[in-house]
């Protein structure tokens, strides 16, 4: 069971919204219950993952030596089999 670490009584303003004071997260997932239960989880938003075009270029090239048969000796990873 969790312990209420903060409890306040908020009112709604007048364009439908309510004050989170002292917040550690800036963005919470919001859930209404049909019982009027309202739950708040914290979010960390973040940026997703991208490919640098540095990056996209390098393999496109690669892509290109490959198709020529421009390529080195195979490698032998037989020694990694575990």
């Amino acid at each position: 069971m969790s312990i209420a670490i903060k409890e306040y009584d908020a009112k709604i303003d007048s364009k439908k919204r309510v004050t989170l004071r002292n917040t550690s997260f800036e963005y919470y997932h919001v859930q209404e219950m049909d019982n009027g239960v309202i739950i708040l989880e914290p979010r960390e938003l973040t940026v997703p993952f991208q490919v640098s075009a540095n990056t996209l270029s390098m393999m496109d090239e690669s892509v290109k030596n490959l198709k020529k048969g421009k390529v080195s000796a195979a490698i032998d990873l037989s020694a990694f089999k575990g």
